[in-house]
């Protein structure tokens, strides 16, 4: 290649800097092409959209071939990892994948897990290969869940890929930078005419730093020590540039995890987490199990041959494949063994407004008692109810609500809980939550991590007498306001948030879905502390958000916007306020019946199913024998009787 021996160039670039033209610069010498391109087409309606692809395409000289990328993320990376050693690939661009790759048509996925395997086919990649990539690290954090989403995954997808890639350039108005050097000493250069990659300005760039001396700026003659013969006297004319040395390339490198002792209980589930000697080390980046991305749209498709009368489950295919999914099979079972987490404490100050002092340990021990909506529905359903006593938060819009040492004990705490469940074969857990002032430390996680406004996801304050509170609804709404000012300048990593704004109930229910994780086991969410917590654990383990299912929003605003980033679905729209975990108890008989006619019932006969096993038709207590309409006996002796007298012979009296 022309670029010193590079193989593999990640071309960055802001909005209109030119990065696409840079890029397509570095190709040009190649005879033929493969365009890859990985935009989809967005809205038929969109002119600008549509001009933007066009211009574009009308950049691309005819030898070269365009192949589309957008039904599957995953095929950028086989086509990489299938490519031949004479071959050139321009991908243009990265954003346009990120974005398939979001697409919530193809969740549930590992999106960290995609974006290592992009990283891996790039290093193995024997074909010349231009990457063209929005760098969207320089503007603001934008302002919407989806545009934060969009910019994270981006990001971490720049980041990978800049660590494959030979080079590293980084376009800012029309002007190239080169980030990244070559790692070789002694790479060769290919001479201008050369198929491969040409450098801006000159047919050989120098490579900073390495041991070769190459021609002035804007010459086309080949480096010394290049594979290919310079004309003669061209080295002798040549005027040697000064060596320009820049500092090294740092990569990130993980830390050693310790050897664990063979009798720990804890290394066994997650042994891909660090742990020490005083226990579980829980921390952002673990790598936790995904659900099985295969069997879910396999029940799906299942679902479509069962001998049903009519159109089918409807919306709630979804749960068939969730469970599909978490269980790992194409035809999941009903859930038996479910336990129900409440996870009571309280949190001090404004944002327990409107609430009478002492009502949330009422609940916990009503709870405990069995009486009560949630210890009702809970033995109505044949789920176990376990209550959990969690740290108390302090006014968060004068102190943090938690140390970081209470931080990581809950966490931990939560992991255990989860860890005894699955233990004890629970197959589903569901949290709950009655502590007072929950409603708004969700609202301020949320604002943290996904830059929602108070107001927005505060809901109204509704008083024992139902009637709307709405002072203490402001008072809420102050609290949580003076809470993100105050921390406006701390860190907003997972364990920060839980510290300054979460509370213990928070960081419970996040070690909760995290342990769970570890543990394949699911998770079936309600209300406002189950989201936040996993809003939290997105950040500790992107795998997390995929065990959970979220039944019904409840009419609450947080976990309506907390679903819509964490990508769930609420199966029911009942608007029940039954406390947060009760939601969830009345679903649960709906969402165990549909697994359980899923399972059982056969494929259609017109498909190649067998009928349900029955009587045969000539026995007499087969559906399928003839009705016996005899005629009835007469009534026996007694006085007669007039029509108005005579009563339904179920015994109910005609008013």
């Amino acid at each position: 290649m022309s670029v010193d021996g590079w193989n593999t160039v990640l071309v960055l670039g802001g909005i209109r800097s030119g990065k696409s033209e840079f890029a397509e610069s570095l190709v040009t010498d190649a005879p033929v092409v493969r365009y890859l391109a990985t935009a989809p087409e967005g809205d038929p309606e969109d002119t600008e959209w549509a001009t933007r692809l066009a211009a574009h395409r009308a950049r691309r000289p005819g030898s070269w071939t365009t192949e589309e990328t957008t039904e599957d993320p995953r095929r950028l990376a086989d086509v990489l990892a299938s490519a031949e050693p004479n071959e050139t690939l321009l991908v243009d661009d990265l954003g346009g994948w990120v974005t398939v790759l979001l697409d919530p048509a193809h969740q549930p996925a590992d999106d960290v897990a995609t974006i290592d395997e992009l990283a891996d086919a790039i290093r193995t990649c024997s074909a010349r290969v231009v990457l063209v990539s929005p760098e969207v690290g320089l503007s603001l954090v934008p302002t919407t869940p989806l545009g934060r989403a969009f910019t994270d995954a981006l990001g971490a997808a720049n980041r990978a890929v800049a660590d494959a890639c030979d080079a590293v350039a980084l376009v800012v108005a029309g002007q190239p930078v080169w980030l990244k050097p070559a790692p070789s000493t002694t790479a060769p250069a290919a001479p201008a005419n050369a198929t491969g990659l040409a450098s801006p300005g000159s047919a050989t760039p120098a490579v900073p730093g390495s041991a070769t001396t190459t021609a002035a700026a804007g010459s086309a003659t080949p480096a010394a020590g290049s594979a290919s013969e310079p004309s003669a006297g061209s080295l002798a004319d040549a005027e040697p540039t000064p060596e320009v040395q820049l500092p090294d390339v740092l990569t990130h490198t993980p830390p050693v995890v310790p050897a664990q002792e063979p009798g720990n209980p804890w290394a066994a589930p997650t042994m891909a987490l660090p742990m020490v000697a005083t226990g579980l080390v829980i921390q952002p980046g673990m790598e936790l199990p995904m659900p099985d991305e295969f069997a879910g749209p396999q029940a799906v498709d299942r679902l479509a041959t069962l001998d049903v009368p009519g159109a089918g489950l409807g919306v709630l295919d979804r749960v068939v494949g969730f469970a599909a999914t978490t269980q790992g099979t194409p035809t999941p079972r009903a859930w038996s063994s479910v336990r129900v987490l409440l996870l009571h404490g309280d949190h001090a100050g404004g944002a327990s407004a409107g609430t009478v002092a002492g009502e949330s340990a009422r609940r916990a021990a009503q709870a405990r008692a069995g009486r009560g909506a949630l210890a009702r529905l809970a033995a109505e359903s044949g789920a176990s109810l376990q209550v959990v006593d969690t740290p108390t938060a302090a006014p968060m819009e004068d102190q943090p609500a938690l140390s970081p040492d209470q931080v990581e004990s809950a966490l931990r705490y939560g992991w255990r809980l989860a860890e005894q469940a699955a233990d004890a074969g629970v197959q589903l857990l569901a949290l709950g939550a009655c502590g007072a002032g929950t409603e708004a430390a969700a609202a301020a996680v949320l604002a943290a991590t996904a830059g929602a406004e108070p107001p927005a996801v505060l809901g109204r304050v509704i008083t024992d007498a139902g009637e709307i509170d709405d002072a203490a609804w402001m008072i809420r709404c102050a609290a949580v306001r003076d809470a993100l000012h105050r921390t406006h300048r701390s860190p907003r990593g997972a364990k920060d948030i839980l510290a300054e704004l979460g509370g213990g109930d928070v960081a419970v229910a996040t070690g909760v879905l995290l342990g769970a994780t570890a543990r394949r086991v699911p998770v079936l969410l309600d209300g406002p502390v189950g989201v936040a917590a996993g809003m939290i654990s997105r950040d500790l383990a992107g795998q997390a958000r995929h065990w959970c299912l979220l039944a019904d929003h409840g009419g609450h605003p947080s976990v309506r916007l907390a679903a819509d980033v964490l990508g769930l679905t609420p199966l029911l729209d009942l608007r029940m306020d039954l406390g947060e975990g009760a939601n969830a108890l009345v679903a649960l008989p709906l969402l165990r019946s549909v697994l359980a006619l899923a399972a059982a019932l056969p494929v259609h006969p017109s498909l190649g199913g067998d009928e349900e096993p029955g009587p045969a038709p000539d026995d007499p207590e087969s559906a399928y024998a003839e009705p016996d309409f005899a005629e009835p006996e007469p009534a026996g002796p007694g006085p007669a009787s007039t029509g108005a007298d005579e009563q339904p012979a179920s015994g109910w009296r005609a008013g």
